[in-house]
């Protein structure tokens, strides 16, 4: 399976700035139907990501995302293959990798994307072994 990351990613990524207020984050992910926004500088390079859960704690609407924001951001070429996001992702324990083309984010591409590769394909259980033909254990 040769698969690339941008066959499967999100392309229509939203992003957000590190001033943006936490209100307005929350709002951008409520409208979009989103569990994640990557956060830009002003050149789009990733400077954090920002998840729904991250934003479940009761913080003041008027806080900066910087202030919650996760600023490790972990990221894959959109030309990768995605056994190397799917790697990233297990290795670190997160869900959602930002997609970036020349340092810039292109998209986004998460654990339910990468579902994609086996929906679909119909997995058979093997039979269980069958017990021994011979009786009682003597030569015949």
């Amino acid at each position: 399976m040769n698969v690339k990351v941008h066959e499967l990613m999100a392309a229509s990524v939203v992003t957000t700035q590190p001033h943006v207020t936490v209100e307005h984050v929350r709002g951008i992910l409520e409208r979009n139907k989103i569990g994640a926004i990557p956060v830009v500088d002003t050149d789009g390079h990733p400077v954090g990501i920002v998840s729904a859960t991250d934003l479940v704690a009761d913080l003041k609407a008027g806080s900066p995302i910087s202030s919650v924001m996760t600023e490790k951001v972990y990221t894959v070429p959109k030309y990768e293959d995605v056994s190397i996001a799917a790697r990233v992702m297990r290795n670190h324990k997160i869900h959602r990798v930002v997609v970036t083309h020349e340092q810039q984010v292109v998209g986004i591409l998460s654990a339910f994307d990468l579902l994609k590769l086996v929906e679909g394909h119909r997995f058979v259980a093997k039979n269980a072994p069958t017990g021994s033909k011979r009786r009682g254990g003597k030569r015949q």
